[in-house]
């Protein structure tokens, strides 16, 4: 078993839980760890994680992540094993494109993936969000989300909780997955997924959501990343628009240290 390509992190929960066994006949498989399940199935942000793992253990190493989109089409039923393939699409020397797909046992496309692959080299460059001024983390209460995953994933919320009944969609926290994984491009995936739905943030209290499609768009550099550890990322959200049974949201997902590592948009489905 592999967790992803050169990983050479400590064991932990969601190291195990992200691991990926190469399959003889081609492409790699992986259980959807019931540690890992949120309110009706698998955490969004494992699948989006080991989609992303599955490309780059297919990848040749000279590139690193740039954007992941994820189309959520079935429940991941924890417990059962699912089978990841990933395939080249195209590219050169700076650029390759990849799709990636999710499958159970039958052959059931689960989840489907488009990565960009890029070579990131010096250049000059800009950064137009500031970050936002929060409070240290450990001050502040701790909150669980619902399901397993919520168990090993510890949030410290500066404001928009409890996240009902609020003047607006916005929202700002800390969050952290807990079991000692330092933190990457396969984790920031993860943690892209680790807000709550902005549909409850107009409601009396918590309602049917889920995430159709969520994109991931990597910025931070590896030294910025590596930086992090497994420490706490601030997750700056806020809505886009809710209608019709869509809803819109956007963050952003800062180091402590003040770096920008990922911008992600998710359009979920709601009632």
């Amino acid at each position: 078993m592999v967790e992803g390509p050169g990983y050479r992190g400590p064991v932990s929960d969601l190291a195990e839980a992200l691991a990926l066994e190469q399959r003889p006949g081609g492409g790699w498989q992986a259980m959807a760890d019931p540690r890992y399940e949120s309110i009706s199935g698998m955490f969004g942000g494992w699948t989006a994680a080991v989609a992303l793992g599955c490309t780059l253990a297919a990848a040749d190493g000279s590139k690193l992540p740039s954007a992941l989109t994820v189309n959520f089409i079935e429940r991941v039923p924890p417990g059962t094993e699912v089978v990841l393939t990933a395939t080249h699409l195209g590219g050169g020397r700076s650029i390759d494109h990849w799709s990636t797909d999710v499958r159970d046992g039958d052959g059931r496309v689960l989840a489907t993936g488009l990565v960009v692959l890029s070579a990131r080299r010096e250049t000059d460059g800009r950064v137009e969000p500031t970050m936002p001024d929060a409070p240290e983390p450990d001050g502040l209460d701790v909150f669980h989300p619902p399901g397993t995953q919520g168990e090993r994933t510890e949030m410290r919320v500066v404001h928009g909780s409890p996240p009902f009944n609020r003047p607006d969609t916005a929202s700002l926290g800390w969050v952290r997955e807990t079991t000692g994984r330092p933190v990457d491009h396969l984790q920031l995936a993860f943690l892209a997924d680790a807000y709550a739905p902005r549909s409850f943030f107009w409601s009396d209290g918590p309602r049917v959501s889920a995430t159709m499609t969520m994109a991931v768009h990597f910025h931070g550099t590896e030294e910025e990343i590596a930086a992090v550890g497994d420490d706490y990322v601030l997750t700056e959200a806020i809505g886009t628009r809710g209608d019709r049974s869509t809803s819109g949201q956007q963050a952003r997902i800062w180091s402590r240290a003040g770096a920008l590592l990922v911008t992600t948009e998710q359009l979920c489905w709601f009632r």
